[in-house]
């Protein structure tokens, strides 16, 4: 998509502080953490959202989610982290490439701070 900053990122064509990345994802620090410890992980592909996804490419979120616990793990956050998916505007999704936030750092209770 030729004005997805994502796709952007993803392609190079944008700089990113990446934490991983092969030829299916990419995981690197939010630029905006919300957290102590805020990385974002998309797929090269772009969807727009969690809703695009279907069984053709639900593998996709499943890898996603095994490279967020991974990164989480090699930059110190552990096994305790919270996973975030936004859909659509009303839910916070501000840019429409499909992206997994993981946060981590301090301690969450509520599930929206």
């Amino acid at each position: 998509m030729g004005d997805c900053l994502f796709c952007k990122i993803a392609a190079g064509n944008i700089p990113a502080n990446k934490l991983y990345e092969d030829e299916d994802v990419l995981a690197f620090w939010d630029i905006a953490p919300q957290t102590p410890k805020h990385f974002l992980v998309i797929p090269k592909k772009h969807f727009s959202g969690p809703s695009e996804i279907d069984k053709n490419n639900e593998q996709l979120v499943g890898k996603m989610m095994r490279i967020g616990a991974q990164v989480a793990a090699e930059n110190e956050i552990g096994d305790n982290f919270r996973v975030i998916f936004n859909n659509g505007p009303e839910a916070g999704q501000i840019i429409f490439h499909i992206h997994m936030h993981i946060l981590g750092g301090r301690p969450m209770n509520k599930l929206v701070d």
